[in-house]
């Protein structure tokens, strides 16, 4: 990117796209939110079931354990068979009323858990105490880590049925959202093809697909009827102003050619130089009246630049035109364009300006007059940039900008290491419409 030249600015998203992603923000949020509000809810549920499950598993141990043979409370603490009911599930104890271990299974520890009748926790297990009808007491505990488990196991449930949930709500939206922005794309394909420069009475968006592009309808409306009169007042002006101004022009020329034919030599310096600023202002008037003429379209061909730029009236200033140099443009105001570049280049003090054509559509120009310094490059395209056509931009630079916008494009001021340098773009070729050779 060339230093001065502000860079192009970031396309803003479309609508739809940021009610998409506006939507997708609410949904994972919305997601997020139910998501841990049944998370909470299922928890305590799940412990709930859980509990209820030890409840259960500890009246079938109790009916198992008071089947098997007394064991002493003098003898050690014995170890029930591991194959057991629940044994994978759940840990037990039997212990007297003093609290000493007569039974336990494989999975419970040695250790004695301080438990009484009803729930409790221990470290590392959750406890349901039970009474036996010969007054020892039946401890079922099921692992802490069992339980995570459990509760792991349901959030990822609940996690994944959010997302299959969000996600399925997300797509539905966009679909909502795209069928309830289609009016809008509809009409800016109608207005993409809408004529301003016809008649206003002629043409109409016809009646607006919802109620809340009523307003819009009729603005637009109100809009393309101002635009048109404009339009209509521009094209009148262009042509009474190419038959108001070239004619006498034409005439200045002739007389000012007789002039210096019959002159004395001690005046014809200055008839020259009132012949060449006739001249000058007979291309600006063209470029001008170019801009504003009927139609207002751009009319692009292939342009063999040697042989467009070999018909400029460019007296003494010698132009080397890059062989085989070709761009798309519209021939009469890329004339116009490098008429004022040429012109200007002659006035600033130049002698030869070299042009060739560069990737994309571009034409380069550079001179070997002055030129600027980067200081007043910058300036020069800050406000060519701004497209006001402020005090430092003369016209010649700015009807070339013109001419360059009109084809989609801009003109760029380049710094180049002497004299002066500028890149005429002229918009990206499309390839569906050939042109020819002119």
């Amino acid at each position: 990117m060339n230093p001065g030249v502000p860079p192009a600015p970031r396309p803003l998203p479309s609508i739809r796209t940021r009610l998409a992603n506006a939507l997708v923000g609410w949904s994972l949020a919305w997601g997020i939110a139910i998501g841990i509000g049944v998370w909470l809810a299922a928890s305590h549920e799940v412990d709930e079931l859980l509990d209820d499950t030890l409840q259960s598993s500890a009246g079938l141990i109790a009916a198992i354990v008071s089947e098997l043979p007394a064991v002493p409370a003098t003898s050690p603490a014995a170890v029930a068979n591991g194959n057991g009911p629940h044994a994978e599930r759940f840990a037990w104890q039997v212990t007297t009323r003093e609290g000493q271990l007569l039974l336990r299974s494989p999975l419970a520890p040695a250790q004695v858990w301080a438990a009484v009748p009803g729930f409790g926790k221990a470290p590392g297990w959750r406890l349901y105490g039970l009474t036996l009808g010969s007054g020892q007491l039946l401890v079922v505990a099921q692992s802490e880590q069992e339980r995570r488990e459990v509760r792991s196991d349901v959030a990822l449930s609940v996690l994944l049925s959010t997302l299959v949930v969000g996600l399925l709500g997300h797509i539905w939206l966009r679909a909502r959202v795209g069928a309830e922005l289609e009016p809008l794309r509809a009409l800016s394909r109608q207005l993409a093809d809408w004529n301003v420069d016809a008649d206003p009475r002629l043409q109409s968006l016809g009646a607006a697909a919802r109620t809340e592009l009523q307003p819009v309808h009729a603005s637009l409306s109100l809009l393309a009827d101002r635009l048109s009169t404009r339009l209509a007042n521009e094209r009148a002006f262009s042509a009474h102003a190419a038959h108001a101004l070239r004619t006498p022009l034409a005439g200045i020329d002739a007389q000012l050619a007789v002039a210096l034919r019959d002159c004395p030599d001690a005046l014809r310096p200055r008839l020259q130089r009132a012949r060449e600023a006739a001249s000058r202002l007979q291309t600006v008037v063209a470029a001008l009246i170019g801009l504003f003429r009927s139609g207002g379209e751009i009319r692009r061909q292939d342009l063999d630049v040697a042989a467009l730029v070999a018909r400029l009236p460019t007296t003494s200033l010698g132009t080397v035109v890059e062989p085989g140099a070709l761009v798309w443009a519209d021939a009469d105001l890329l004339s116009a364009a490098l008429a004022n570049l040429l012109d200007n280049a002659q006035r600033l003090g130049a002698t030869q300006v070299d042009i060739a054509s560069l990737d994309g559509n571009v034409l380069r120009l550079t001179d070997d007059g002055p030129g600027v310094d980067e200081a007043q490059r910058r300036v020069l395209q800050e406000q060519l940039a701004r497209g006001d056509g402020g005090d430092a931009v003369g016209l010649g630079l700015m009807l070339a900008d013109r001419v360059a916008r009109a084809h989609g494009g801009r003109l760029r001021i380049v710094p180049i290491d002497r004299g002066f340098g500028v890149e005429l773009e002229l918009g990206r070729r499309d390839p569906s419409q050939p042109g020819t050779t002119g």
